[in-house]
């Protein structure tokens, strides 16, 4: 019945089904939308963490690398820790003395007298890794023009 004391017709009663189903459709796709926008963020959050754990690695990578190189007993380990590098996702960026100067890749710390205009890498001095093909760390070079 209605406030007035009347009956609701069949055509008010069937508007207002409507009414209350498409407010709960609505409603479902609002709560499946926020459903998969916290999934997104729960996502991105746990691919932030892992990366912040993994540039926390990087120094001890750098020390295992001077330390296999600088002693020759230690150079089977190399392979295990290219295995270890490859499996967290990481790679290094390619700094090798003779390669183009990319900013986005590379941080030149020092610049060395020389003519030209094309800017290439001089020495590496610290390695650079991308992860997951997103920069992690840049590498550390001296640049010089040819």
């Amino acid at each position: 019945m209605k406030k007035d004391g009347k009956n609701p017709t069949q055509e008010e009663s069937q508007n207002k089904i409507a009414e209350l189903t498409n407010d709960l459709q609505r409603t479902r796709a609002d709560f499946e939308n926020y459903r998969k926008q916290m999934d997104a963020q729960k996502a991105q959050s746990i691919e932030y963490a892992k990366q912040d754990t993994v540039k926390k690695f990087l120094p001890l990578i750098d020390d295992l690398s001077r330390a296999i190189a600088a002693t020759p007993d230690l150079s089977p380990l190399q392979k295990n820790l290219e295995k270890t590098i490859a499996e967290l996702g990481l790679t290094k960026i390619n700094s090798q003395p003779g390669e183009a100067f990319n900013p986005d890749y590379h941080d030149a710390i020092m610049m060395e007298d020389s003519n030209g205009d094309k800017e290439v890498i001089s020495e590496s001095l610290r390695d650079g890794y991308l992860y997951n093909g997103e920069v992690l760390r840049p590498a550390m070079v001296k640049v010089k023009n040819v």
